[in-house]
């Protein structure tokens, strides 16, 4: 196994205990091309470009020759503009414009894209378990639809429902060897982990039992005490969406326990030896304090992590000159001609030398109190990435950073 891959080692959270350190090298295409990963979950919270890390290192692993499929969560669509895609959904669809090697072939690589559709595919585990015309009764069921559609944490279980149903396929029928997750955008990047537990737990909770009961027969129906809980949810809830809710969950009752076991099925993929977690974030306190609590959770829950990306870094602008040797001329040249234009642009090399200096020092105390993860620093590029070669221009820079 390629030493690039992923390291289990438990890392260290909190005040620094030593002097800042530089991060080992996040080698990409090691990981990319080491034939025991079959996936790779890209993560971290929201707004750091989880989708375009994703979706660059699905293209850069097809074009060396994997076969691969990238699963995104991405609201705003920017994915299947990327890759030229009219629309994508719930379904694969292959991606063309791959570049070929001088052979004029890819080592029989491919590209495959497509977006999560929460309700499609809640739908498609409905009709896996159960018989038509109880599934039927689910679907149609106000309840569910909401449930289906907008409940706390059905987005991020789905992503986990489909990255199983694609890992079952690619095993079955050997259509993929590689599938890349973007991973969905929430306020903080723990529920990824957190929510298939999360929505197992409330399908099969005390109160979803409860409202069971009234369902089971006459044996069990209303005591003194269920008929005064009963009352009480008509006045909260209204009488006609608690019997919604009781008719869903009494057609649902069969595949409680099904979630159950599909999540702890999801949960043990996530930690075998086949995935590779990449945590995503931003050159900016928040990002990184957010990506040192994943680190920490993934080490806890024994998943395997591959290393950090840090995404959109400043670029080192060009010269030798310090950020103070540069705000000094600059103010020099000022005394001289207020309106000079080399003394703006000595102030905005100035600028950003600081700013590069200050990302720097942010990933040296990252790297400090976790000095067992592998780092890929990938420079902000001048524009939104929009295309194939802007993608693989992405993909290149995180390979060139190991």
């Amino acid at each position: 196994m390629s030493t690039a891959r992923k390291t289990r080692t438990r890392t260290r959270v909190g005040p620094l205990a030593t002097a800042p350190t530089a991060a080992p090298a996040l080698d990409v295409d090691a990981l990319l091309d080491d034939r025991g990963t079959g996936i790779i979950v890209c993560c971290g919270s929201g707004g750091v470009g989880k989708t375009t890390a994703s979706a660059a290192l699905a293209l850069r692993a097809a074009e060396r020759g994997r076969r691969v499929v990238v699963l995104t969560i991405d609201p705003a669509r920017r994915l299947a503009q990327s890759m030229g895609i009219e629309q994508l959904d719930n379904t694969p669809r292959p991606v063309t414009g791959l570049r070929t090697n001088a052979k004029g072939n890819r080592k029989g690589g491919g590209l495959d894209a497509m977006m999560l559709d929460m309700k499609r595919t809640f739908d498609e585990v409905v009709e896996s378990q159960a018989n038509p015309e109880k599934a039927r009764l689910i679907l149609d069921n106000p309840f569910y639809i909401a449930l289906s559609s907008s409940f706390a944490g059905t987005q991020e279980y789905m992503a986990m429902e489909k990255l199983g149903q694609l890992h079952a396929d690619a095993r079955r029928d050997g259509t993929y060897d590689l599938i890349v997750v973007d991973t969905p955008p929430s306020r903080s990047a723990l529920d990824f982990l957190d929510a298939p537990e999360r929505l197992s737990s409330f399908l099969d909770g005390r109160f979803i039992r409860l409202l069971l009961t009234p369902a089971r027969g006459p044996a069990r129906m209303m005591t003194a005490g269920l008929g005064l809980i009963t009352n009480a949810l008509n006045r909260i809830l209204g009488t006609q969406v608690l019997r919604d809710m009781q008719t869903f969950v009494a057609a649902f009752d069969t595949l409680f326990g099904g979630f159950r076991v599909r999540a702890q099925k999801t949960f043990e993929l996530l930690q075998a030896d086949g995935t590779a977690f990449l945590v995503v974030a931003a050159p900016e306190p928040d990002a990184l304090r957010e990506a040192a609590y994943f680190v920490e959770r993934l080490s806890e829950d024994d998943m395997p992590l591959a290393g950090l990306i840090v995404n959109r870094a400043t670029p080192v602008p060009p010269g030798s000159l310090s950020a103070d040797e540069a705000m000094a001329a600059s103010e020099r040249l000022r005394k001289q001609d207020p309106d000079s234009l080399t003394a703006g642009l000595l102030c905005l090399h100035a600028d950003q030398t600081r700013i590069v200096e200050r990302e720097a020092l942010l990933r040296d105390r990252f790297a400090a109190a976790h000095p067992q993860v592998p780092t890929a620093v990938v420079p902000a590029l001048a524009g939104d990435v929009h295309d194939l070669d802007g993608l693989r221009r992405v993909g290149e820079l995180l390979a060139r950073s190991g």
